[in-house]
């Protein structure tokens, strides 16, 4: 049919994607995913800035040379003043010009000095023009305390709308949806070995407010069908629930799409063309915002649908529609609208494969069918009088 692609499909949120009947395998992708992730951190572990691990730092103009060559002369400095070579280089720009930055692990402030003046003595400029700084390891220590704090409180503070704006258990499901975030991001920063700086951590609680948002929007629409699903015997909670993640579907994706945009363009064309203090932040909202996707969609609204089996009010009616559909497909109970073939008697009876077609599960993502509206009221006969011949009045 002209039109029903998957693109239209999904914009309509007819993809009929059975998020919620595969539960168990994006839970298992999940876990593989945190193993990973928590056997880097024990065996890898972390890239640490010089503002977490403390250190000196020196700059040099750009003038000098090619940032390699520039290196390879500081690590001879080093050497000779008694440290260890260059931890990490790289090219900033400030309001005075372009400089290349070096780090180093700390220095006393005897070595401090002598990295300077032989740095100047080896690129022939005068000691004035090469900026050092010294960093404490304590500074990183209370700024990685302070962002714990702003954590845990922002945890807090989503538990206690959630559980008000929706309930307990779509609460922990955001929550748990969120710390997956983290601890992948997390992850791949391991993995690959991305240093982590106060640029990180913040970026780390920006991407927290985006996650939050797309898994509330999943989260509203999931509320909207699922409200009275025990008084209808035709869907279950965990159907209800993923026509509402491909309701949203193309909804998520086109909001992580419009994110990833520009913090891509930051990333991959404006670092490359100088931006380079900026290159921490926008790592970090890259990875945490490409991962927030897949969590909102794969994981919080399974966690959700796998809390409610456990209430005893979802599990009963999630037995009364089984049983219905059990029913319909025997040819024991008549689905409203279903056909009947004709018996010998010229008495109608119910077609069971008509009857099991009528009454069988919906479609993965497909639209509850709306409530048929009877000709009477109460289900009374019309046409008058009853069981009284004629449809006679009553005296």
């Amino acid at each position: 049919m002209a039109g029903s692609g998957l693109a239209t499909r999904l914009y309509r949120g007819e993809a009929g994607l059975d998020i919620i009947g595969k539960r168990k395998l994006w839970f298992g992708i999940a876990g593989a995913l945190v193993l990973a992730a928590l056997l880097s951190f024990l065996f890898r572990g972390f890239t640490l800035g010089i503002e977490f691990e403390g250190g000196n730092s020196f700059q040099v103009p750009a003038s000098v040379g090619t940032l390699n060559q520039a290196e390879d002369r500081v690590d001879t400095v080093l050497a000779d003043a008694g440290s260890t070579e260059v931890e990490s280089a790289q090219r900033v720009g400030g309001a005075g010009g372009e400089f290349y930055e070096f780090r180093t692990a700390v220095l006393s402030s005897e070595q401090a000095n002598a990295v300077k003046s032989g740095l100047a003595q080896e690129f022939g400029i005068n000691a004035d023009q090469i900026s050092s700084n010294q960093v404490s390891a304590a500074w990183g220590g209370q700024y990685t305390e302070r962002a714990l704090l702003g954590l845990v409180i922002f945890i807090a503070l989503v538990m206690l709308y959630l559980i008000i704006r929706f309930e307990w258990r779509m609460a922990v499901g955001a929550v748990s949806s969120l710390l997956l975030n983290l601890v992948l991001t997390a992850g791949v920063y391991s993995l690959v070995g991305f240093e982590v700086t106060p640029s990180t951590i913040i970026g780390f609680l920006t991407i927290l407010g985006f996650a939050l948002y797309d898994v509330v929007v999943v989260f509203d629409k999931v509320q909207e069908n699922t409200r009275g699903i025990t008084a209808n015997n035709n869907q279950t909670y965990g159907e209800a629930a993923n026509l509402a993640i491909n309701q949203t579907l193309m909804r998520s994706i086109n909001t992580g799409l419009v994110a990833l945009l520009p913090v891509g363009g930051l990333l991959f064309i404006g670092v490359p063309l100088g931006a380079v203090t900026l290159e921490d932040l926008g790592l970090v909202l890259f990875v945490g915002m490409f991962i927030a996707v897949y969590s909102s969609i794969f994981f919080a609204t399974p966690v959700l649908a796998t809390l409610k089996d456990f209430e005893p009010r979802i599990q009963a009616h999630k037995k009364r529609v089984l049983a219905r559909r059990g029913a319909i497909a025997r040819g024991e109970v008549t689905p409203k609208g279903a056909p009947r073939a004709a018996a010998g008697g010229g008495e109608s009876v119910v077609d069971p494969e008509a009857a099991a077609l009528a009454g069988a599960a919906p479609k993965v993502g497909a639209r509850p069918a709306a409530k048929r509206q009877t000709g009477a009221r109460g289900g009374r006969p019309t046409g008058g009088g009853g069981n009284r011949p004629g449809g006679a009045k009553r005296r």
